[in-house]
């Protein structure tokens, strides 16, 4: 979990952002190594009120996380979060081009 970091206020976040880049340069390595990524593992939770991470289509800041940080462990995308990052992967897929890494 090296895309965690830790708020001036004291509360780990990730950003939306960098988990996406993250995810994209994982399958560019793949792709350019001819190998395959067998599946990913995020931290994620169905509840839409949940504000752990930070970026996405809601556009939470820093500020927004106290609103309803409950983790006992490590930061999680919420409900829209989540969809935002399936969507996003989904349409790289569709649009036919190589997943991920090309803007």
């Amino acid at each position: 979990h090296g895309n965690t970091r830790v708020t001036d206020c004291g509360l780990k976040t990730r950003h939306f952002d960098e988990i996406f880049s993250e995810l994209s340069q994982t399958l560019k390595i793949h792709s350019e190594l001819g190998s395959f990524l067998g599946g990913i593992h995020l931290e994620m939770t169905g509840d839409p009120e949940v504000t752990e991470c930070v970026g996405g289509h809601m556009e939470l800041t820093e500020h927004d996380l106290p609103r309803h940080y409950d983790t006992l462990c490590d930061p999680r995308l919420n409900f829209e979060q989540s969809l935002d990052l399936a969507f996003l992967v989904a349409k790289r897929f569709a649009d036919g081009r190589d997943p991920l890494w090309t803007s």
